[in-house]
């Protein structure tokens, strides 16, 4: 064949090669148009608690492109928000299977995705599958060992099963102390420390709860709602552990919640809730402590609530007031 004839034959074969090609990258570019068209149209529904809608769109953006991580997580996240922990019912485990499947294709994709890597742990502690999810919340702690938000995830986790496992209350605390080591100069740190003692079933640590409350406020003294904290607190052992503990105990621990109650009240004379507690405090402990001033503190609990009614009050006035400014702007 001459030169001459040959170069038609290439030309034509290299248009048909620049067809298959164009026509192959057209296609892709469909297909990943309409799996973001159906992906959007499911994040919509999802955001609206429509999730047996999103599961459709999620379904659909995969089949257009099977790479869409965050389709797989939230059609995993659809399905678990259906699923009923202990429902037995072939449905229920169907839902559980199907958001077990797509969280764990999500990690499989990306395995250092936080965000995937919480939803799959979520999942497997939702089905009780203890060791499965705590490898999981584990692995959120190697990765943002910095991250004092991370620690407040396992702290719960362990929380959750400690009832069943004594040894894990040392993890839980383990936790939240850990989280204080990172910042012990906030605060916060020491309140989540105080309501983890105090959420201890059957009885909370009610002592080493007050030591965290002390701390806090050591902390920031001005705070009243801290205060406030520590006063419910001495209230609490005094009023719950009345069989267990003498009279001068139980004067001692009353005493002390007054003096914090009043402190929070002092601090914030238009904070409702220190005086709902000092009314408690007098009629449920102080005035069976003490007998012979029983009628007096009677009283002083009536006025107590009858404040905490007032306080209340102007703070939902306040708070009607500030909504109808804001629909004045």
């Amino acid at each position: 064949m001459s030169r001459k004839g040959f170069v038609p034959i290439l030309i034509s074969f290299g248009l048909l090669v620049f067809l298959i090609s164009w026509t192959g990258c057209s296609k892709l570019s469909v297909n990943y148009l309409k799996g973001n068209y159906h992906f959007n149209k499911a994040n919509h529904h999802f955001s609206e608690s429509l999730y047996r809608k999103a599961i459709k769109e999620y379904e659909l953006a995969l089949k257009y492109n099977p790479n869409l991580v965050d389709a797989y997580r939230f059609l995993g996240e659809s399905y678990k928000q259906l699923y009923k922990p202990g429902v037995d019912t072939e449905d229920n485990q169907q839902r559980a299977e199907k958001a077990l499947e797509a969280l764990q294709k999500a990690y499989e994709i990306n395995p250092n995705n936080k965000d995937v890597i919480y939803s799959l742990g979520d999942m497997y502690d939702k089905l009780g599958n203890f060791e499965e999810a705590e490898k999981l919340y584990l692995k959120i702690l190697e990765m943002e060992p910095t991250n004092m938000a991370n620690y407040y995830v396992v702290a719960e986790f362990y929380k959750r099963y400690a009832g069943e496992k004594e040894e894990l209350k040392e993890k839980a605390e383990q936790m939240y102390l850990r989280r204080i080591e990172l910042d012990p100069e906030n605060p916060q740190g020491y309140a989540y420390l105080a309501q983890y003692y105090e959420s201890i079933q059957p009885v909370p640590e009610f002592d080493k709860a007050f030591e965290a409350h002390d701390k806090r406020t050591l902390l920031e003294p001005d705070n009243a709602a801290a205060w406030l904290s520590k006063g419910v607190n001495r209230w609490s052992k005094a009023y719950r552990l009345q069989n267990q503990l003498s009279r001068t105990e139980r004067l001692k621990l009353a005493k002390i919640s007054e003096e914090c109650l009043k402190k929070a009240n002092e601090l914030d004379p238009q904070y409702p809730e220190p005086y709902s507690w000092l009314s408690v405090l007098y009629k449920s402990v102080l005035a069976k402590l003490v007998p012979e001033r029983a009628k007096r503190y009677e009283q002083e609990a009536d006025m107590y609530a009858e404040k905490f009614k007032e306080a209340r009050q102007r703070q939902a006035e306040r708070k009607k007031l500030e909504e109808e400014l804001k629909g004045v702007k």
